[in-house]
């Protein structure tokens, strides 16, 4: 369940009324591609993003990446058309995911990244072309090296930059109902 931006004009980092010892009432909030569409297209701007990330997301699928899950912020996630008299420019993310099968050697999984630098793990080529803030934890990383990954991606993503406003974030499965996202998108396009 995603809940609705708080007073300060963000998704609130525990369940309004909730308990925060509970993880289950904490963020980052579980959610459906076709959630965070239902949620988040309220405007043009917001639908091409989520059109962007929807390609991404496909991209990364056909490369065999589809063990993971990715967590979703930024201004997409808050409602800056309100507390900044702006849409979001693009949306944050982290992907957090296993390496494809046949490239879990070092080796291999170096080839990889090469071979899908670009539209995969490049931020600044992801951004032009998926309107994607997009960055890349390999959860086969030693632990000690992973958990301070996901402490710098939860510090970052869990307080808004300027303010400090704590504040929520969603996560995707990369195997979620991308299919029936884009549908729901077209509908709100051609209505």
């Amino acid at each position: 369940m995603i809940p609705k931006f708080n007073h300060s004009g963000v998704l609130p980092p525990t369940l309004p009324g909730g308990d925060p010892t509970l993880q289950a009432h904490m963020s980052p909030y579980p959610a459906s591609m076709s959630a965070v569409v239902i949620h988040f297209a309220t405007s043009t701007e917001r639908i091409l993003i989520l059109e962007g990330m929807l390609r991404y997301r496909e991209y990364l699928l056909s490369t065999g990446i589809e063990n993971g899950f990715q967590w979703l912020d930024g201004s997409f996630v808050e409602d800056c058309e309100s507390t900044r008299s702006r849409p979001p420019k693009d949306i944050d993310l982290v992907t957090f995911a296993e390496r494809p099968a046949g490239y879990t050697a070092d080796k291999d999984w170096d080839t990889f990244c090469d071979k899908h630098w670009e539209h995969a793990f490049d931020p600044d080529a992801i951004k032009a072309a998926y309107s994607c803030d997009a960055y890349y934890v390999d959860l086969s990383i030693s632990a000690q090296f992973l958990v301070r990954r996901t402490r710098y991606w939860f510090g970052l993503f869990s307080h808004q930059r300027g303010t400090n406003v704590w504040k929520g974030m969603i996560e995707v499965p990369l195997l979620s109902d991308d299919d029936d996202a884009r549908k729901l998108l077209k509908g709100l396009i051609s209505s």
